[in-house]
């Protein structure tokens, strides 16, 4: 998968450090390489004005002495503060701090004085207590003044691989090195780092290829090879027949899902629906095929047809023992299904029966209460989504604002498009549609569920305000049209 978008865990970026050493890219030099980025993106968004630099006891307040010697250098009024005694610093942190010939202060939330700016270079990612005492007293200070704080590769006190907060506070920008952790992009990791700058600090090409990452920030680089394109040769139904089990007495939700999977280009989109909703589906929909069944025997007749080539049952379906039975008549024609809200929620007895169904290429879309009543998993949300899709042998779409895709072999995406107007009812359908609509068509299980995820953050972000789930399907094409630009380029 695309490297640029790779995500690396904290044991990853100490073996990236350890390989560089081992090509003649010291940790020195790394350190004088990321402070020095990190002055430089100071000064593109700020003009000299009293700065206060925190530095830690670590590596991390070693490049926290590399930004103040070259600020200072720059004409920049520069003050530091170390949180330990300046004798317990060692190797390439202690070189730096003998080498900033200015006075070093007693960390102490006093002594933010005239302080316009901090620097953050207390703790990195690898923090693995709470942040307490001078240093946590300090940054709510400065939050409290409200000084704009630049983080050195993460706000002290968020953890790196899980994005979880132990006390840390909002940063106006954070710094990183070689390539974003997944707490850079799980929440509220994300909300805090502010805006997030990836910086070169001369780590080696080839680098992270070589230590094999497994975990992905979401992008089109990572599935937009392998999204369906329409070929001059098609029909509707070489272009993928998608069918939907379509609920009653609740009917906007499949409805809703059946036009993405349309916008998403499956070339044919089928609904089935009890006989007793075929005149509200008929009257509702146009391109959209409408099946009555009247009986659980003329539904398995419907399932029948070979020309279905993917599936989605849940939404408006009802969490009963009926919606258990058609998806499990679904899933034993081993076509690509779908799994969605109601029909996740019936399986919540016997969450079993669903994992030994799976015949196929399967996608599962809980939000977190779906989630748990299938799976007793605990932990960060990208170990439970990892966890969950090695369980039940499917993919697991996490969903939420960083949505996360696991696949049964351990990788997984982390989502990061998706805007604060996708908190409507019924957006979760119209997904599930999208995912349906690329499924259908044919792509990897896996891939279109990342690629449904984008496509559904970036809709919702090209409508802007006042969005309404019925408004996503129509956004597709635009953003369709954007992506295909991106592809030729």
């Amino acid at each position: 998968m695309e490297d640029s978008s790779a995500l690396l865990d904290l044991r990853r970026m100490h073996e990236a450090d350890r390989r560089s050493g081992e090509l003649g890219i010291s940790l020195a030099e790394l350190m004088e390489n990321a402070g020095r980025r990190v002055a430089r993106e100071i000064e593109a968004r700020w003009s000299p004005r009293p700065l206060l630099i925190l530095c830690g006891p670590g590596n991390n307040g070693g490049d926290g002495f590399v930004v103040a010697r070259h600020l200072a250098a720059a004409g920049w009024p520069v003050r530091v503060a170390l949180a330990c005694e300046r004798e317990t610093l060692r190797g390439a942190a202690r070189d730096n701090a003998d080498r900033w010939h200015g006075p070093i202060e007693t960390l102490d939330p006093e002594q933010l004085g005239t302080a316009e700016l901090i620097v953050d270079a207390l703790f990195g990612a690898g923090l693995s207590r709470a942040l307490s005492g001078d240093a946590q007293a300090t940054l709510q200070a400065a939050t409290a003044r409200r000084i704009p704080i630049v983080a050195v590769d993460v706000p002290s006190g968020l953890l790196g691989d899980t994005g979880a907060s132990l006390g840390a506070v909002p940063a106006a920008l954070t710094v990183t090195f070689l390539r974003k952790k997944p707490g850079h992009v799980l929440l509220p990791g994300r909300d805090l780092c502010g805006e997030i700058v990836v910086a070169d600090i001369g780590t080696p090409a080839g680098i992270v290829a070589s230590l094999a990452p497994d975990t992905f920030e979401n992008q089109p680089g990572l599935w937009l090879a392998a999204l369906p394109r329409p070929q001059r040769a098609d029909n509707k139904y070489t272009r993928g027949h998608a069918l939907l089990f379509g609920g009653y007495p609740i009917t906007g939700a499949s409805r809703l899902a059946a036009r993405a999977a349309a916008r998403a280009g499956s070339g044919l989109t089928t609904i089935a629906v009890p006989q007793i909703a075929l005149p509200i589906y008929a009257a509702a929909l146009t391109s959209i095929m409408v099946r009555a069944f009247a009986t659980d025997e003329e539904f398995l007749e419907l399932l029948e047809d070979r020309r279905l080539t993917a599936q989605l049952i849940g939404p408006g379906a009802g969490s009963t023992p009926a919606t258990r039975h058609r998806a499990l008549a679904m899933l034993a024609k081993g076509r690509p299904t779908l799994i969605d809200a109601d029909a996740i929620s019936a399986f919540a007895a016997d969450p079993g029966e669903l994992a030994r169904a799976i015949l196929g290429p399967c996608v599962l879309t809980p939000h977190e209460g779906e989630f748990k009543r299938l799976f007793d998993v605990e932990g960060d949300k990208l170990a439970r989504a990892r966890a969950a899709a090695v369980q039940s042998g499917t993919v697991v779409v996490l969903k939420g604002r960083d949505t996360v895709i696991a696949a049964a072999d351990g990788r997984a995406i982390i989502n990061s498009n998706a805007p604060p107007s996708l908190a409507t009812a019924g957006s979760g359908d119209v997904l599930g549609g999208i995912i349906l609509g690329l499924l259908s068509q044919g792509m990897d299980a896996f891939l279109a569920a990342a690629a449904g995820v984008w496509l559904h953050g970036a809709a919702a972000t090209a409508f802007g305000p006042g969005l309404l789930a019925e408004d996503l399907p129509d956004q597709l094409p635009a953003v369709l049209r954007e992506i295909s630009a991106l592809d030729r380029a």
